[in-house]
């Protein structure tokens, strides 16, 4: 067969995951018996472009979601995804199968929509435009750059680099550079891929002899958007296949625009030529937004769901919730459906308790730098000021790259930072440091061991 089932892909197994997991969550803000009789019952049925499609076994129960828990179903999901998501809900059918056709029972089979159409055209979630988009100081560049290319495609900013941690709106601006230039040109070949589908895919043609008509798919496009560009790293044949379709595309005029959580620089065991490339265009960076934006963004998504957000209540949530975009909304839809379950209006006193029962612990603190420290010496059994000090030893020199590399990956903090952390150290010394456990561990099945367990001890509980 030339197109795998849907209960192979390996999307499919990562949305009935995240749906358990979002659903376990649930269990500490839902009455038990609304759990089982109404969440419980959802069935994963496919996610494609942010929208997951999920089967409810009957019109009541798809009514009652709708009504009382979409909003949270998204956030979860969300959450547990990585990304952001729109739920659509559909009942069940429960009609036969044709005679001769044997479909394996997993739950799935009767609700299982029919077959979509090639995985590289995109249509855009109609929920992200630049209109629903709120402008300010942390994402201005970003902005001006997605809507010049939506506005000239392939003649500016080619390519269009975006960087910035999850959930600050990235694929929003993907999707409204998407449904700008088909609102243009409707037959407009636009294709979306995030990196990791890009992989998993050529590895797939390359198994089934199918790698002509996987690059047609990649390369027989207008533009070009791929998401999450830092998961091809330790890929080199995935890399491989980007460069030559990014030349390809480039040669052509057509345009690119490339979304990743760290600037070019910054990806260390990435394919020099095509980190390069991507810094050949605009690199536009995405910050946390500071609270006027963030109380301006809440304003926005209160509007489109036609929810009277008073003012001071918008200021209260902006400041008080931690975390990004995605949880700050997710906050807003909390709040609301509190105040429609117990028929009172939304008022501060209201968000107030909402964010001491839910949201005060929802920060994960960062680990220190001398817990980070403390925890590669005890697994290498190095000493602390060894790590810390100058000595070149081999075993020190690795227990001490791999301090590095878990400060930054945990820490996120900027490269002059950590070397000021290990006494004042030039800062690409640390960018080596990273690079060289980057590469180690991409092979090395025992340092990765090694290296994850440190990270692990150090998660919060």
């Amino acid at each position: 067969m030339d197109q795998p089932s849907l209960i192979d892909r390996p999307e499919e197994i990562r949305l009935r995951r995240a749906l358990e997991q979002a659903l376990k969550r649930a269990g500490g803000d839902v009455p038990p018996m609304w759990l089982e009789r109404f969440l419980k019952p959802l069935q994963a049925v496919d996610i494609k472009d942010g929208r997951v499609t999920l089967a409810a076994p009957g019109k009541f129960v798809l009514e009652w979601v709708q009504q009382k828990y979409l909003g949270q179903l998204e956030r979860l999901l969300g959450d547990e995804l990585g990304e952001e998501v729109v739920v659509e809900l559909v009942a069940m059918a429960r009609t036969k199968e044709p005679a001769g056709i044997s479909i394996p029972s997993t739950g799935l089979a009767a609700a299982r929509p029919a077959p979509v159409a090639s995985p590289s055209r995109f249509i855009p979630n109609p929920k992200y435009t630049f209109d629903t988009f709120v402008t300010g100081q942390s994402n201005r560049l970003a902005v001006a750059g997605a809507k010049a290319v939506a506005a000239e495609p392939g003649t500016v900013y080619n390519p269009l680099f975006i960087y910035g941690p999850s959930g600050l709106g990235k694929t929003h601006l993907l999707h409204s550079i998407a449904r700008e230039m088909l609102n243009v040109d409707p037959n407009l070949h636009v294709a979306y891929v995030s990196a990791q589908q890009f992989a998993e895919d050529f590895i797939s043609a390359l198994q089934n002899g199918r790698v002509e008509q996987f690059r047609r798919s990649q390369r027989g496009v207008a533009i070009w958007l791929v998401d999450d560009i830092q998961f091809i790293a330790h890929k080199d044949k995935t890399q491989e296949e980007i460069f030559h379709t990014f030349n390809y595309l480039h040669s052509l005029g057509k345009q690119i625009v490339l979304i990743a959580d760290r600037p070019p620089r910054d990806l260390m065991v990435m394919d020099e030529r095509l980190r390069s490339r991507f810094e050949s265009g605009l690199v536009a960076d995405i910050h946390p937004p500071d609270t006027e934006t963030r109380c301006a963004i809440l304003k926005s998504k209160a509007n489109l769901e036609c929810v009277n957000l008073p003012q001071d209540v918008a200021e209260f949530l902006a400041e008080n919730v931690p975390g990004n975009i995605r949880v700050l909304e997710g906050a807003l839809t909390r709040l609301v459906a509190h105040a429609g379950v117990l028929e009172i209006p939304v008022t501060v006193d209201l968000a107030t308790s909402m964010v001491e029962q839910h949201y005060k612990q929802v920060g994960i603190a960062k680990p220190s730098f001398n817990q980070i420290v403390g925890a590669v010496s005890k697994q290498f059994r190095i000493a602390p000021d060894e790590i810390k000090g100058v000595r070149r030893n081999a075993p020190i020199v690795q227990a001490r790259h791999v301090a590095i590399y878990v400060t930054r990956e945990l820490t996120g903090d900027s490269w002059k930072h950590i070397g000021a952390l290990f006494g004042d150290r030039d800062h690409t010394s640390m960018m080596h440091g990273y690079q060289r456990i980057s590469e180690l561990i991409a092979n090395n099945k025992e340092l990765r061991a090694q290296v994850r367990q440190v990270m692990r001890g150090l998660a919060p509980e």
